[in-house]
């Protein structure tokens, strides 16, 4: 009896074990999973300056666009969807630290299906020091992928400030979220979103470009919309919302998930705060970037209804930089999702 014991409290903390290391291959399954997908024009490697929203501004680079550093249109090598396993060490790190992480999770869940693992099992006693041994290594492999991606994401800025250019002269750093160069102040959104009526150019093509109170709603409604046509899997309504890059993304991450049997819905969003980060013109289109905090549920099944991520009952919080393009007078169309840095 005893042996039968332990034998079934080994399976289960190597199936536990087993599902925290692959757990990081399950992140966001949202529209665009969390990545930073997309263009801004000639502003697409430039950070998005900082809001109360997002004080941390947003990175300079993206996972996915369509542009290159030039600012010439070039399609980039997408990377897969955040709900795809990942390559071979890109979640411990990559490398050397990659591997020996990687090493020593596995020699841990050998052990543990085996006996001999992280000094084996002997006992409820050890079972209980097994599982916290897993505890202790899946937190170590969480602190180090954080510290390595904020040192990836400070590489990638080259040591500037939050921002970058598009900061320049602007003290403090919020008076463009609040005032506009004639004094006006938009009133907020259903206490929801608020902004300036333009930002600030950082390239010599760009021009200021008003935002008001339509346009903030327009926003919120995009926001609303991309998530509903996104749980339905409907292209055509996306088409309609977002520019051809951003379509192709939202397809083929759909696609992705189709493969899997999966399905992810995204409900009941709402809109928390935002703030326009900057907005300009250039060649004939307008931009505005704004950073949205809002709050939805997420969760994604498999065929059989089964949930494989996140919580039907539970709310998520999510803090992400929109850019949205148009030609004057035309609708806004989603051109770029960003994560918060």
């Amino acid at each position: 009896m005893h042996r039968r014991t332990v034998r079934k409290a080994r399976f289960l903390a190597g199936f536990a074990a087993l599902a925290l290391a692959l757990a990081p291959a399950l992140a966001e399954a949202r529209p665009g999973g969390g990545f930073s997908s997309g263009s801004r024009g000639s502003r697409s490697f430039n950070a998005p300056p900082a809001t109360r929203t997002a004080p941390g501004g947003g990175t300079n680079t993206f996972d996915r666009s369509d542009m290159s550093r030039g600012g010439v249109n070039q399609a980039t090598p997408a990377r897969p969807p955040s709900y795809t396993p990942a390559p071979a060490g890109s979640r411990f790190g990559g490398g050397f630290m990659g591997g020996m992480m990687g090493g020593l999770l596995g020699a841990g869940l050998l052990g543990m299906l085996f006996g001999f693992g992280f000094g084996g099992i002997s006992g409820f006693a050890g079972v209980i020091g097994l599982l916290l041994q897993i505890a202790l290594v899946v937190g170590g492999i969480m602190l180090l992928m954080r510290f390595l991606r904020r040192r990836q994401t400070g590489m990638a800025q080259g040591g500037t400030p939050r921002g970058g250019m598009a900061m320049a002269g602007n003290a403090p750093g919020y008076a463009r979220e609040t005032q506009d160069p004639m004094g006006n102040r938009p009133g907020p959104l259903g206490g929801a979103m608020r902004g300036a009526a333009s930002g600030r150019p950082v390239a010599p093509a760009s021009a200021p470009v008003q935002v008001g109170q339509a346009d903030f709603a327009a926003f919120e409604r995009n926001l609303q919309a991309v998530n509903a046509a996104w749980s339905r899997g409907d292209a055509e309504a996306l088409a309609r919302l977002s520019t051809p890059e951003m379509l192709r993304y939202f397809t083929n991450d759909l696609q992705d998930l189709k493969a899997r049997g999966w399905r992810n819905e995204t409900r009941d969003v709402r809109l928390e705060s935002g703030d326009l980060a900057e907005a300009w013109g250039e060649n004939g289109q307008e931009f505005a970037t704004v950073a949205m905090r809002f709050s939805l549920i997420d969760v994604t099944r498999d065929s059989s209804g089964a949930v494989v991520e996140g919580d039907p009952q539970a709310r998520q919080t999510v803090t992400e930089i929109w850019t949205f393009t148009r030609q004057p007078g035309q609708d806004w169309l989603l051109s770029a999702i960003q994560q918060a840095a």
